[in-house]
């Protein structure tokens, strides 16, 4: 691809050139806590994406789901998530550790608006509240408190581009790769066939969801 001719944007003013101020109320939308309809839509909300860095500032969002009703609310300031079993590499608690400003979005089904939430979190091994995080019987080994900063909607138009929540719009899963056979030529598993990996993870996805 040629990019020769990229114009790169190099300061906030230059930025601010091309795309004006909001209007004040946008700025104002931001209350900070969380109040009676954010725990709301935390209530509803099944899947949350969580955002964090490392100290020098290299990311990393991370898909986070559960039953709605799962991310328990302690009060006007603090919210929890509970860790699940996953692949162990530990990305965003790592950098928790080393940066504890991390940011969510709370998805809906059906909801083309969402909730963003930023603070800062404490990685947590044990609490009282440990016990209302169970699923299926079963604790979580460690879980994410965040102290909230921010806390204001997002509006529709990026579910309304997309039509995400459309299903005519969705493609036949047949016509992309599934995960065996995508782990097969990324990590050059020449002798194993993607069928036996698919079927590997489908069996992990089962028996370890909790």
């Amino acid at each position: 691809m040629d990019v020769s001719g990229i114009s790169v944007v190099r300061s906030e003013d230059e930025l601010r050139g091309i795309v004006k101020e909001p209007v004040k109320p946008v700025w104002e939308k931001d209350i900070g806590r969380i109040d009676e309809h954010a725990r709301t839509i935390i209530a509803h909300s099944p899947f949350v994406l969580l955002a964090t860095a490392n100290e020098d500032g290299t990311c990393d969002v991370s898909p986070r789901g559960d039953p709605a009703g799962s991310v328990l609310v302690l009060d006007d300031q603090r919210l929890v998530l509970a860790d699940r079993p996953g692949n162990r590499r530990l990305d965003s608690f790592r950098n928790v550790l080393r940066n504890p400003h991390v940011g969510l979005l709370f998805l809906v089904p059906g909801m083309n608006e969402t909730l963003r939430v930023n603070g800062r979190a404490t990685l947590v091994s044990d609490a009282p509240f440990f016990a209302d995080l169970a699923v299926q019987g079963k604790r979580p080994q460690l879980a994410v408190l965040v102290d909230v900063e921010e806390l204001y909607m997002h509006c529709a138009k990026a579910f309304l581009r997309s039509s995400l929540w459309d299903p005519e719009t969705w493609p036949d899963r047949r016509t992309l790769p599934t995960l065996g056979r995508i782990t097969k030529d990324q990590m050059g598993l020449k002798g194993v066939p993607a069928k036996v990996i698919d079927a590997g993870l489908a069996l992990d996805s089962k028996t370890n969801r909790y």
